[in-house]
């Protein structure tokens, strides 16, 4: 019976995927709303609603380090491996309002959820302050996004402007609707069949958070951005996984922190590593997004790259394995310094390509 949810889960998956995207295109067109601000509000909290629930639901259960690594191991989740899988798809460019203002958000509450995790516990006032935040920034993209004439050929594909009528209007929102559900639902059973599986492996709760329920309740923004990229609706496709991660931390864990009984306990080894690497995830996508403004294939190959090598410690880490010590020098001494070097060469070599064009 695990199985036979966890395939159907799937199917769910990406059938819901395939309706949100090409409801929410179409939409976008309709209202003459771009499909960025499209991909980073409806797309992007229509398939965080699974880390809501589950992260809430654990909070008010007392399972802190469910509702915690549900968000810190989904936004690492997100940019490692969805865009990683995407850019792999095809090239993603990325708008100039992402590197001007989404992702410096990204950044910033990335941040702030650090700042705020220092004393060891994410409080009711510390809720409510995120919480005033996803609030704060909605009502600035839909301000903006009001304003933003879309470009003629995205109207076109919904017809012409004569034939966007009330019944079209209500037939996109009917189709998003569905492929929302229909992700929820699928995202429920995969989650569901995975958490049976983990806990017979006898992982913490943490682990089991930051990997296998991250990872399910991320599995609609999977979906959902790969056919956007297969779709070449690239703006949907970037603009789900940073609304998204603005979503979980400001959202999730807001409304989460708000009604915990004594608000989310954050423990040493989220604070110490997980924490930091959602945060240097976070922070790595701007020079990767400034540099052309497009996330390359072998940008897309080293977010993957840095995915399996996390999960690869969290398992070692988890089961104590012997190797531990030897693969934290390897990645400390070599892989993150030649990182560090080959984006900060193509940082240098896209300042040097502005300077020469100007």
């Amino acid at each position: 019976m695990t199985m036979i949810f966890f395939i159907l889960g799937l199917g769910a998956l990406v059938l819901g995927a395939e309706m949100l995207v090409r409801g929410a295109s179409r939409l976008a067109a309709a209202v003459r709303i771009s499909s960025l601000v499209i991909g980073l509000t409806v797309v992007a909290f229509g398939t965080s609603f699974p880390e809501l629930a589950v992260s809430v639901q654990s909070a008010f259960l007392g399972q802190a380090d469910i509702a915690l690594g549900n968000v810190v191991g989904s936004n690492i989740f997100n940019v490692l491996l969805i865009l990683g899988i995407s850019a792999l798809i095809v090239p993603l460019r990325v708008s100039h309002q992402l590197v001007r203002f989404d992702v410096p958000i990204m950044i910033g509450v990335s941040i702030l959820l650090f700042m705020m995790s220092l004393d060891g516990k994410i409080g009711r006032a510390d809720g409510i302050i995120l919480f005033s935040g996803i609030v704060a920034y909605t009502a600035w993209l839909f301000r903006k996004g009001s304003k933003t004439v879309e470009e003629p050929g995205s109207v076109q594909a919904a017809g012409s402007t004569k034939d966007v009528t009330i019944y079209y209007f209500i037939l996109q929102i009917v189709l998003l609707l569905s492929g929302l559900v229909l992700l929820v639902i699928g995202s429920r059973w995969l989650v569901q069949s995975a958490i049976v599986i983990a806990h017979t492996l006898g992982l913490s709760e943490l682990v089991v958070g930051l990997t296998i329920v991250a990872a399910g309740t991320s599995l609609p923004e999977v979906a959902t951005s790969i056919v956007a990229s297969i779709r070449r609706e690239r703006d949907i496709a970037v603009g789900n996984v940073v609304g998204s991660n603005i979503f979980n931390i400001l959202s999730v864990l807001g409304v989460s922190a708000s009604i915990a009984p004594d608000g989310i306990r954050v423990a040493p080894s989220a604070l110490h590593f997980d924490i930091p690497v959602m945060v240097a995830a976070a922070v790595v996508c701007l020079p990767v997004f400034f540099t052309g403004r497009i996330i390359a294939r072998w940008e897309g190959a080293l977010f993957l790259g840095y995915y399996g090598a996390y999960t690869l410690y969290l398992i070692m880490a988890s089961s104590h394995h012997n190797a531990l010590p030897v693969f934290n020098s390897v990645m400390m001494m070599f892989v993150i310094p030649l990182t560090v070097l080959v984006l900060g060469g193509s940082l240098l070599q896209s300042f040097r390509g502005q300077s020469g064009d100007g």
